[in-house]
């Protein structure tokens, strides 16, 4: 790194100019976003290396948990395993991707520390590593999701492309909480153990594995006042051919424009400082 680069990122010049600074980041991040591909299918190549089905062997473990809980908690509580079975399966692989986004971005600086401090890439570029590498788990997750639909005949009433709009909103929220907690985590290490057991704790507040009824109702403030409920509703409901509430979608988009304010503002202010936290 020449000394300029290293005093751009080092010094302090004003509040406006490390807003200049960070916004600069982001735009470099976009143009070079063919290297966070690159970096995020090596991340799942590599783990996977040497083994016969690779990451498709986190299909099927999902596969066989789907199956597991949805065949138990539909005999359970009693509800129809063709009604029952989608709604697990939906919420069991995108909550997935929700938590994998959300834990694995407490590491995204930390676990590029050593070309944090060697480069000078665009420190966006290990925001869209983490959650590229998460979407193509999602990608392989698919067989899942539209093997289920078409198996209980969820596809009649499914509707993708609002669905698609729900996967957007989630990946955008998902996006901004990643760099936040990255940035936690590279000044305070304890973060990350804080985050897991929050999303532990979430995920069964959640409805992934139980239906909302009468006496849950959507309208419960444990539902309305949670976030991971809404990031999963905006994209589950519209695959089960169910209506979006219009909470759902303002919750969202207040989280995407809040969240990203805040997360920018903290970047902008802390960026010189992450390398040295690392």
């Amino acid at each position: 790194m020449d000394t300029a680069t290293h005093m751009l990122r080092t010094g302090r010049r004003g509040t406006l100019f490390e807003y200049q600074m960070a916004l600069r980041d982001l735009r470099n991040s976009f143009e070079r976003i063919g290297l966070a591909w690159s970096l995020a299918w090596h991340d799942v190549v590599s783990r996977y290396r040497g083994s016969i089905l690779g990451p498709l062997w986190i299909t099927l473990s999902m596969a066989l948990m789907v199956l597991g809980i949805g065949f138990l908690y539909a005999g359970l509580f009693q509800q129809p395993i063709d009604t029952f079975m989608p709604f697990v399966a939906m919420g069991i692989v995108f909550f997935g991707v929700i938590a994998g986004v959300i834990t694995e971005g407490c590491q995204t600086f930390v676990n590029a520390a050593g070309m944090l401090s060697q480069t000078s890439l665009p420190m966006f570029t290990f925001v869209w590593r983490t959650v590229l590498r998460n979407l193509i788990y999602l990608g392989h997750h698919l067989i899942i999701v539209v093997g289920v639909l078409i198996w209980f005949g969820a596809w009649k009433t499914s509707n993708p492309l609002l669905a698609l709009v729900g996967v957007v909103l989630m990946v955008g929220n998902l996006a901004w909480a990643s760099m936040l907690l990255g940035i936690a985590s590279a000044r305070f290490r304890d973060v990350p153990q804080i985050v897991i057991s929050v999303v532990q704790f979430a995920m069964f507040m959640t409805p992934v594995f139980w239906l909302p009824d009468a006496r849950f109702s959507d309208n419960h403030l444990v539902l309305v006042a949670n976030p991971f409920y809404h990031l999963l509703e905006a994209v589950r409901a519209p695959l089960l051919g169910e209506a979006v509430s219009g909470l759902t979608y303002t919750v969202l988009i207040a989280m995407l424009v809040l969240g990203w304010a805040a997360t920018f503002s903290i970047f902008a202010t802390t960026r010189r400082r992450i390398v040295h936290y690392l």
